[in-house]
């Protein structure tokens, strides 16, 4: 029903991913399988919306607190994860990563440590330490099967006084790895337990595959926590720069949209992201049901090609999100020689493990988010990477 397998060109629309690619890797001429955004266009179903409101003409001051933005919100919970949510306990900001920075400065002092599981996307660090905070490490292990935290040193961690901010990712980025609502209970217990909040980003909810289930932390946080999300994700509108979340403490929950408003002169929502969130939520689940099969055919072919040319990686998919977090470990790869190798032999860009941290030192990350037409030759050309230092 839906076109997944048509390239878009991307080149020339100040895309990130394609225009911008030099800006890490140093080379323009490269075919990206970087930035967590995906190659096609969003649902049919936005496209209408956003054409309707611009057919208006009118794109003045807005406000995002309305019923219909709620409503699709609380919808969205109570099909997609049986959840029931506070609609006045939703709040909204510019970017998941602008509303996770802010409850860092609004929960803890400079100095003071945010705990997070790795390897960790990126925006973390920066979030972190951008704040003037310590980074907390509760790395995470893989095992046969799948990615573990050991709940004992995670609560070795939570108890130094100076741990102030458990920053969960929710599915986690970049492992995949699909938090079990026994592993959440238990984190929710020891966070409780030693005093410290929870912010939890679960910008990649809707991207969870079959076998496993995502759990909202308003289903088991305890305590003060946030949870920050965005529709950007799932539906490929980051530019439109909206996102949303629920803070479950009424003063807490003040204190952000008064600095949201009256400090950072926020007061009035991205009304195309507004819309956008709305058609999706309410209209969007068929779109988004096709793409999720897509895209987990395009894991499973990642799978498949590596493994059929190195099968000591028994790479198998992860357990959400559509980057494949791919372990070379066993091939004893050098991660630079492999990075040169990709940028000027093989001309294409993918993202180095060590990137996430010091966990993630052998590892690679490709967006699969793509056509599979350009995930074929990438993945081609990272296996004549590979094959070229062996």
């Amino acid at each position: 029903m839906f076109d997944f397998s048509t390239p878009v060109d991307r080149h020339g629309t100040w895309c990130t991913q394609w225009d911008y690619v030099a800006d890490r890797f140093g080379a323009a001429d490269l075919l990206p399988f970087t930035i967590s955004d995906m190659d096609f266009p969003t649902a049919p179903v936005i496209l209408d919306a956003l054409q309707k409101r611009l057919s208006h003409g009118v794109l003045g001051y807005s406000r995002w607190k309305n019923e219909e933005f709620l409503g699709a919100i609380a919808h969205w919970y109570n099909v997609r994860f049986n959840s029931v949510i506070d609609k006045e306990s939703v709040v909204y900001g510019p970017s998941v990563i602008y509303m996770v920075s802010q409850l860092i400065r609004q929960w803890s002092e400079p100095g003071d440590a945010v705990l997070i599981h790795t390897p960790a996307y990126d925006a973390f660090y920066k979030a972190i330490e951008g704040n003037k905070r310590q980074v907390f490490s509760a790395p995470l292990h893989k095992t046969a099967s799948g990615w573990m935290c050991d709940m004992a040193a995670l609560e070795a961690q939570l108890a130094k006084p100076e741990c102030k901010i458990m920053l969960l990712c929710s599915p986690q980025n970049p492992t995949g790895k699909v938090w079990t609502r026994a592993e959440l209970d238990t984190m929710a217990t020891l966070c409780e337990r030693h005093g410290v909040r929870v912010i939890s980003d679960e910008i990649h909810m809707d991207m969870v595959w079959e076998g496993h289930r995502h759990t909202p932390w308003n289903e088991v946080g305890k305590g003060q926590w946030a949870l920050f999300t965005s529709g950007s994700k799932s539906f490929n509108i980051p530019a439109l720069t909206g996102a949303y979340g629920l803070i479950n403490d009424a003063d807490e929950r003040q204190k952000y949209l008064n600095v949201l408003k009256g400090q950072d002169g926020l007061s009035s929502p991205a009304i195309l992201a507004v819309i956008a969130h709305i058609a999706a939520y309410q209209e969007g689940a068929a779109w988004l049901d096709e793409l999720r099969t897509y895209l987990q055919s395009n894991l499973r072919y990642v799978a498949d090609a590596l493994n059929a040319e190195f099968a000591q990686l028994n790479w198998q998919p992860p357990e959400s999100t559509y980057l494949a977090w791919i372990d070379l470990r066993p091939l004893g790869i050098d991660d630079n020689a492999l990075q040169t190798a990709l940028i000027e032999q093989q001309k294409v860009a993918i993202m180095p493990g060590y990137t996430y941290g010091e966990e993630g030192k052998g590892f690679v990350r490709l967006n699969a988010g793509c056509p599979r037409v350009k995930l074929e030759e990438g993945v081609k050309r990272l296996i004549a990477a590979i094959k070229s230092l062996q």
